[in-house]
């Protein structure tokens, strides 16, 4: 077994974005790791930094949330010491999957963001993935943050419908 535990979460870490085929947010993987009581949050949140810094994970924030994707050179780690996860952590990780997969795909599969353009106004980026491909892809322009920001969380709320809505009038 690994005698420094910083190394076990990092694994830990690894084989959970290893294990799915889509990002997964620093809550997503803190909901696992704490839920088990594996480390607390600050513990966390150094290692979730430490494997930032040294490229065996990316980091993309959109608004409140950050989400997680590993690299080949995580990869690479992960080929070299995956061995040192016991296999009842394995199967924790795997057992959470299988329960949450699809809500965890849900959640990191609806995005959206806003910004200042450069004439001033305020973009609301919204966009609805399924198994990595993008379903829709919109960016709306309105006057006021608070607008663009009220968007993007609708947006989250009530996606599908829109989609729904855009399909049944094109189509």
């Amino acid at each position: 077994m690994i005698q420094d535990p910083h190394t076990l979460y990092k694994l830990i870490i690894l084989y959970m974005l290893n294990r799915v085929s889509f990002p997964l947010t620093k809550s997503q993987v803190g909901d696992f790791v704490l839920g088990k009581e594996y480390t607390n949050f600050l513990t966390l949140q150094q290692v979730i930094s430490e494997l930032i810094d040294t490229n065996l994970i990316t980091a993309t924030s959109m608004r409140n949330r950050t989400h997680l994707t590993i690299t080949e050179e995580g990869k690479e780690t992960l080929n070299f010491f995956g061995n040192r996860i016991s296999d009842a952590i394995k199967k924790d990780i795997d057992s959470f999957f299988s329960e949450h997969e699809y809500a965890l795909r849900n959640e990191v599969s609806v995005l959206a963001n806003y910004y200042k353009s450069t004439s001033g106004e305020y973009e609301a980026h919204l966009i609805a993935k399924d198994r990595g491909i993008t379903l829709v892809d919109i960016t709306l322009s309105v006057p006021v943050e608070e607008v663009a920001s009220s968007i993007c969380d609708n947006w989250q709320k009530k996606n599908q419908d829109i989609y729904k809505y855009l399909i049944e009038q094109l189509f």
